[in-house]
């Protein structure tokens, strides 16, 4: 593994450019699971991040953090093709971004669905293999058996012909990670899937993407506002706020002196056991963006 300087670009009030320490493959290594090159994401003269550089591996588990508004949302949009950079490139397990990739799996906020909802635990699953074309699907025996395997990957073979909308938080966030996970994806990209969920259910949500990732190298991208439920499985961290960015090591990203530098202001960052507490900011500083993404 060698190391690549990247320019990460500040907000237009600094002007400042600083550098990042991105790890990047060496000259015959796997190719990446997402290659992002001098990246730069803009709405008009607002710049979310430019001339960012940065390889994630196969099975790398990297959490994307910032404060509101930063481009975290903004951020998996652009990998799964429906937003397209200012500038630079982006590939997804060698291939430029494009939607509707079957290289790219989505878990997208636990949002309750309706209790009326017509459509059972493994109709939502089904709808990761088809759920993009016209018409109904052909019930295949092949389809259904990849439909029994995904739901009993993530433990929900029991409620199986449940209502989605009769099923607890957790259960109909394991079905988005079996829907996510069925055509068996390149990279998983998780936005916020932890949100609303109690304690329990945030661990075993985390430990299913946690294990997919080990037992089958795939990438994982995931938005939180709270780092702390998968801080013992982050890689790296990718922080970003203000147009400016840090890529590393939790214990690299998640210091005074780092997070001080990217907001401007005073930050403390305390260790309680195995835990970080961030303290000295008005701007929430894990509270995620929630703009829509529409879910292929």
């Amino acid at each position: 593994m060698t190391t690549r300087l990247a320019p990460g670009t500040a907000g237009p009030a600094s002007g400042r450019r600083e550098a990042i320490m991105t790890p990047v493959p060496a000259a015959g290594a796997t190719t990446p699971a997402v290659r992002l090159r001098d990246a730069e994401l803009a709405f008009g003269p607002r710049v979310l991040w430019s001339g960012l550089d940065l390889d994630i591996a196969p099975g790398e588990f990297v959490a994307v953090l910032g404060p509101n508004g930063a481009g975290k949302t903004s951020m998996l949009k652009m990998l799964l093709g429906q937003l397209p950079l200012t500038a630079g490139t982006v590939q997804i397990a060698g291939r430029q971004a494009s939607r509707g990739s079957s290289a790219i799996g989505y878990v997208p906020q636990q949002r309750s669905f309706d209790p009326g909802l017509p459509v059972r635990a493994r109709d939502l699953v089904g709808f990761g293999i088809d759920g993009h074309r016209w018409g109904l699907p052909w019930p295949g025996r092949d389809r259904r058996q990849r439909i029994d395997a995904a739901l009993a990957a993530v433990g929900a073979g029991g409620y199986a012909d449940s209502p989605v909308g009769m099923l607890s938080g957790g259960e109909q966030q394991r079905l988005r990670i079996a829907q996510a996970l069925i055509t068996d994806p390149a990279v998983l990209l998780c936005d916020e899937p932890l949100l609303s969920l109690d304690l329990a259910h945030q661990q075993a949500v985390s430990n299913l993407i946690d294990r997919r990732r080990r037992e089958a190298h795939t990438a994982v991208v995931f938005v939180t506002h709270e780092i702390n439920p998968i801080l013992s499985m982050v890689d790296r961290v990718l922080y970003l706020v203000g147009g400016e960015f840090r890529i590393g090591p939790p214990d690299e990203v998640m210091t005074s002196a780092v997070l001080s530098e990217l907001y401007g202001t005073p930050i403390d960052v305390l260790r309680a056991g195995d835990r970080i507490v961030v303290l000295g900011t008005d701007h929430h500083v894990h509270h995620g963006d929630h703009d829509d993404i529409e879910v292929l």
